[in-house]
């Protein structure tokens, strides 16, 4: 009977993770791995699982070794609290993740802050993700209102006398984010001539396009994704507006170049240092091309969430999410994005943003490259 008992509860061990060894580490990586956005879901977990082996080939986490287990929202803030519901029923008590701010806000309010889960997302920019003061949530990205701030600095600095659109997709990133820069540009002493929103999935810009081509618009301030900027810049090329379509981190995305084509040249965004041109991440950056995949945008914050929580927990001597949540705010980390230690919020303390130009490279293909 006693044998019994222990099998049955070493099979809800086994159950509650995923089939792997009660003793893993299990992380779950939370993004949109189907639908427009899954070049970026694939970011979150392709960074993920290369730091959980790297880790794991060093010894693991506090001598246990990291499994990570992967949870498709599909950008959706209601498929995003069910896959967080899933997480916390399976005992996951480590996040990465989300990469929507839409879908990271209502699975921390819902469900990882009450249930004290360790939460660090590589991409989820909204302010209020770490201003809802839950101790156990940080980012290792930056923040809208940092990235508005560079964008409309830069706008009202180069192009002072253009006539700006500034147009969103109306989710907390888009509108989050077209807000915080038209907010410094006006600061500045410029004034757009458009403010508009539209709706993610849309397809045909026309009315769009032709209301900026009567207002002589010749710079436009995206906030929002690369599936829909892609379309617009195509189409107002087709339709002979000469526009610029200035944007930030949601459109780092090469696929960007494969939705707008030619007329992506040009195209500006902000994002922070990028960490794949830093000597010290050559042999990391390898290991993902020798796989077959680029690890472009968001990989390597991925890949930094991981060592962060896994440096956080050795620190701990613990892996318990809220004791390894103050020993992430009480230290510095070494990570792919440099020496990481966060405030109070759990906002990192990284370099700022930059601004990239989309080019075409010696191999004939477009994609960002930094400012000189």
């Amino acid at each position: 009977m006693k044998k019994s008992l222990l099998s049955a509860v070493a099979l809800t061990a086994l159950m509650a993770f995923g089939g792997s060894a009660w003793a893993d580490i299990v992380i779950g990586v939370g993004g949109p791995i189907t639908g427009p956005n899954a070049a970026f879901g694939a970011q979150l977990q392709k960074g993920a699982e290369q730091a959980a082996a790297d880790i794991n080939a060093a010894g693991g986490i506090n001598g246990e070794q990291v499994k990570i287990v992967v949870g498709d929202d599909a950008s959706d803030p209601k498929q995003g609290i069910s896959v967080a519901n899933k997480f916390f029923s399976d005992g996951v008590k480590f996040i990465v993740g989300h990469f929507n701010s839409g879908v990271t806000i209502p699975a921390i309010e819902q469900v990882y802050g009450e249930n004290g889960i360790f939460v660090i997302t590589p991409a989820a920019t909204n302010p209020k993700v770490t201003e809802m003061g839950v101790p156990t949530v940080f980012r290792t990205c930056g923040r809208d209102d940092q990235q508005g701030s560079v964008a409309g600095a830069y706008l009202a600095s180069k192009f002072k006398d253009a006539k700006i659109a500034v147009v969103h997709d109306k989710t907390p990133y888009g509108q989050g984010l077209a807000d915080e820069t038209k907010k410094a540009m006006n600061a500045a002493g410029v004034t757009e001539v458009m403010y508009e929103g539209v709706n993610i999935g849309d397809k045909d810009f026309s009315a769009l396009i032709g209301k900026m081509k009567e207002a002589g618009v010749s710079i436009i301030y995206w906030g929002g994704l690369h599936t829909e900027a892609g379309l617009i810049i195509r189409q107002a090329a087709d339709q002979g507006l000469k526009a610029t379509l200035v944007s930030g981190d949601g459109i780092v995305s090469n696929e960007l170049a494969s939705i707008a084509g030619d007329a992506v040249a040009g195209t500006l965004n902000t994002f922070g240092p990028d960490p794949t041109l830093n000597p010290a991440n050559k042999e990391i950056v390898e290991k993902f091309k020798a796989a077959g995949f680029n690890p472009e945008a968001y990989t390597l914050y991925s890949y930094a969430a991981v060592q962060v929580i896994a440096e956080a927990a050795a620190a701990a001597k613990s892996t318990d999410p809220v004791e390894v949540a103050k020993a992430a705010h009480a230290g510095t980390f070494k990570t792919v994005l440099g020496e990481m230690s966060f405030d109070e919020k759990g906002d990192p303390k990284l370099p700022g943003y930059v601004m990239y130009e989309w080019v075409k490279g010696d191999d004939g293909k477009y994609t960002y490259k930094p400012q000189m």
